[in-house]
């Protein structure tokens, strides 16, 4: 069975490589790469390569997936993942899948369809919004990625292969080593760059623009446009309609993106490794849209934005308006919430 032209094909079960699939070789180590558990980061060619765990689905069938975050401090550090104990907050909710274990592997109550073609047409004109916007996975009833086997920790365990497909962020894929290389987002935090990770959204459009599986549990986790002490989520803002023009040094946003320009250039508030606010890092990103005014970009103010508090000074000033019509968010200016989540931990930070 073909997956969708990638050249990798099912014989007998397992996943064969091309040659022109191999992982490729990192490029040089990222001045703070946070899982501790990566095979490589290819800064350069923004992927990385990840430890891939065998799995079974409530059917018996293998699934493939991978660990980025742990809720527990000392299981994180065992795993070399991303330690993100606000993931607790959406133990009971369906955000969080129960699993089981059978002779030694984990048994998954939901899983995903990888059959589904991705579909992205961008407005000629203005990118976005886009005409056409169909994601290429999709978790079932009872998927997301975050798991707990009922003992009060919760993991961030996406699922990347399974005799359906692939995700559409997968490179490469080795079963026999167990290993996968995914493909990586640029993005903005306090000035600095970022890599990180798209691997499921909520909504249907955010899975498509973010090649991502569309989980809509996901939602289910608690804290819209909330960084409070109970909240599974953390803010990350998404500039709609910010200068365009691949060689324009102020380029930003979901309208450049979809004209083809590059990465929208999101803005996260946290990282994993946040001196002195460890507990707030979440990758369940909670997406506030902002909108240059018409004001604004007569006068000439639209700039790359690169810091969440200058987000807010600007959301108070008039000149940003919020995208979403959901709650207002205190730590944003008040600018709104979309309403959805997207699951992207940060892999580096440069």
């Amino acid at each position: 069975m073909s997956l969708r032209g990638q050249g990798i094909i099912w014989l007998a079960g397992v996943l064969v490589l091309p040659l022109s699939l191999i992982i490729p070789t990192p490029s040089g180590e990222a001045r703070e790469q946070f899982l501790d558990s990566t095979i490589a980061l290819d800064e350069e060619n923004e992927t990385i390569t990840l430890p891939l765990f065998e799995a079974r689905s409530a059917a018996g069938d293998t699934v493939w997936y991978i660990v980025t975050e742990a809720s527990d401090r000392d299981l994180a550090r065992e795993k070399g993942v991303n330690w993100s104990p606000k993931l607790v907050n959406a133990l009971g909710s369906a955000a969080v899948q129960t699993v089981t274990e059978q002779r030694g592997l984990v048994v998954f109550s939901g899983t995903v369809d990888f059959t589904p073609e991705h579909r992205l047409v961008p407005n000629p004109e203005t990118g976005f919004p886009p005409e056409l916007a169909e994601p290429g996975s999709l978790g079932d009833a009872a998927y997301s990625p975050l798991i707990t086997s009922g003992d009060g920790v919760v993991l961030n365990a996406p699922q990347v292969a399974n005799g359906s497909g692939l995700h559409d962020k997968v490179v490469a894929i080795d079963l026999a080593r167990e290993e996968v290389t995914l493909r990586l987002t640029p993005g903005l935090y306090h000035g600095k760059n970022i890599l990180y990770l798209s691997t499921d959204a909520s909504d249907p459009t955010a899975a498509a623009l973010e090649e991502s599986t569309f989980a809509p549990n996901l939602n289910a986790a608690p804290g819209l446009a909330s960084n409070a002490a109970d909240s599974a989520r953390a803010a990350i803002v998404a500039i709609v309609n910010g200068e365009t023009g691949v060689d324009n040094p102020e380029r930003q946003g979901l309208s450049s993106a979809l004209l083809g320009e590059g990465s929208p250039l999101n803005i996260t508030e946290v990282h994993p490794r946040n001196r002195g606010r460890l507990p707030i890092y979440s990758p369940l990103w909670d997406v506030h849209p902002a909108v240059w005014t018409e004001q604004a970009i007569a006068a000439g103010e639209r700039r790359l934005l690169d810091h969440h508090e200058d987000v807010a000074d600007l959301v108070e000033d008039g000149a940003l308006a919020s995208g979403g019509f959901g709650p207002m968010n205190p730590a944003l200016g008040g600018l709104r919430a979309a309403g959805f989540i997207v699951n992207c931990p940060v892999m580096s930070l440069e």
